[in-house]
């Protein structure tokens, strides 16, 4: 009865993770299949009959793939620090600081977690282009350093802190300023590697809002530009695979490198 309840929860995670990694696994065969061989053959033939690079050399080549993942690279290193910082400061005082209409501050916070994101994109339009920064990168960056749920996240962090310590810190004379800056940050490290990576993607995949707020291509993210290879070379399956493998390496060394932190605030949140 054991085994065949170990088997079973086996056969469960293989079709889990089947599910999850299939998508990927086609994009990197269509990526990788030469011109001569379909790639929508049903079932899916996964197996590049030989394997090409031609096509990874098509998309760095038939647009600025280049200049896209400058961009790219300049929006994450600007946007993902001001939205450490802002939601940091804006998280600390919710969780440890006590002012009047604190729980209504939250609680409207909370609530814009709710919303659909394209339900902000006309307010948000109507916003840019009365400060005239339609087609800037400002129009991009702006909107996307506050964040409702990094303030969540880290409220949520900050809350968990015994108050001994706040309370020892401030005995010893420690502003509040010095008590977020040299407790509350390092004891939220965690969290910010969570963030960090969450915004990251977020931020690299980003392509709704920068299609409405950029028209000069000069400027384009690069999820943005890759749409914009369809474009150029006749909506190339192939083509768009590859470009599309490109730009998911970033994202999966970022991932690499801050995996430690983010399996231990896993591991913190399931103990609870």
């Amino acid at each position: 009865m054991r085994i065949a309840k170990r088997v079973g929860t086996y056969a469960l995670l293989v079709v889990v993770a089947a599910a999850f990694i299939g998508p990927f696994l086609l994009l990197l065969s269509t990526a990788l299949k030469p011109g001569s061989q379909s790639v929508f053959s049903f079932p899916p033939d996964l197996i590049p009959r030989p394997p090409v690079v031609d096509w990874f050399i098509e998309a760095w080549t038939t647009i600025p793939y280049g200049k896209f993942v400058l961009n790219s690279l300049f929006y994450v290193g600007v946007m993902v620090p001001l939205y450490l910082v802002v939601s940091a400061m804006t998280a600390y005082p919710l969780a440890r600081i006590a002012f009047r209409g604190r729980q209504v501050f939250f609680l409207l916070f909370l609530s814009t977690m709710f919303l659909p994101g394209e339900l902000m994109l006309i307010p948000r339009f109507l916003v840019m282009r009365e400060l005239g920064l339609i087609d800037t990168y400002a129009a991009v960056i702006l909107p996307g350093i506050l964040s409702a749920l990094g303030i969540f996240m880290l409220r949520q962090t900050f809350a968990t802190i015994p108050e001994a310590i706040i309370e020892a810190a401030r005995v010893d004379g420690a502003s509040e300023w010095r008590i977020f800056l040299s407790i509350a940050l390092p004891l939220a490290r965690p969290t910010l590697a969570v963030l960090t990576i969450l915004g990251f993607i977020s931020v690299w995949n980003s392509f709704l809002w920068p299609l409405v707020a950029l028209t000069d291509q000069s400027k384009f993210p690069l999820a943005l530009g890759i749409a914009y290879l369809s474009g150029v070379s006749g909506a190339d399956v192939r083509g768009l695979a590859a470009g599309t493998v490109l730009s998911l390496i970033p994202v999966v060394a970022v991932f690499l490198f801050l995996q430690r932190h983010i399996l231990s605030s896993m591991a913190g949140a399931i103990k609870g």
